[in-house]
């Protein structure tokens, strides 16, 4: 099963920026769909963002509430999929997963693929003064 590690959270300020790397070591995540997750306390689990790629063309989906501040991409020589965040907000805090995720039409979808149980510990994401 695909085991996915998570990295990078921290304590920012408001308007701070943060890098989370996805990780795994027995799969090359080039073939798949990835996208990223949050859960803060008390509320369900939602995407903010999924990427799907190849070596003709690239896809990339975003939640409407981290549009323009988050970056999703690729990196290949680390085999890890990276979450840029900038201009972060303190309704950012939670704590992030990343998983592999559907796909329609040939583009990601923010829900993770059904088959797919293997979350990992997450990290956490706070934001605040």
């Amino acid at each position: 099963q695909l085991q996915l590690v998570e990295s990078g959270g921290g304590l920012v300020q408001p308007g701070g920026h943060l890098r989370l790397s996805c990780a795994a070591s027995t799969f090359t995540l080039e073939n798949y769909a990835i996208g990223w997750f949050r859960q803060a306390p008390g509320k369900e689990r939602e995407g903010v963002s999924c990427i799907r790629s190849d070596s003709t063309s690239l896809y990339a989906d975003y939640a409407d509430s981290v549009k323009g501040r988050f970056t999703i991409s690729r990196d290949n020589a680390k085999n890890t999929i990276n979450l840029e965040m900038n201009n972060l907000k303190p309704e950012d805090t939670a704590v992030y997963y990343c998983a592999p995720v559907g796909l329609q039409y040939g583009r990601c979808v923010l829900r993770p693929h059904y088959d797919f149980r293997a979350w990992g510990q997450g990290t956490q994401v706070t934001v605040s003064s």
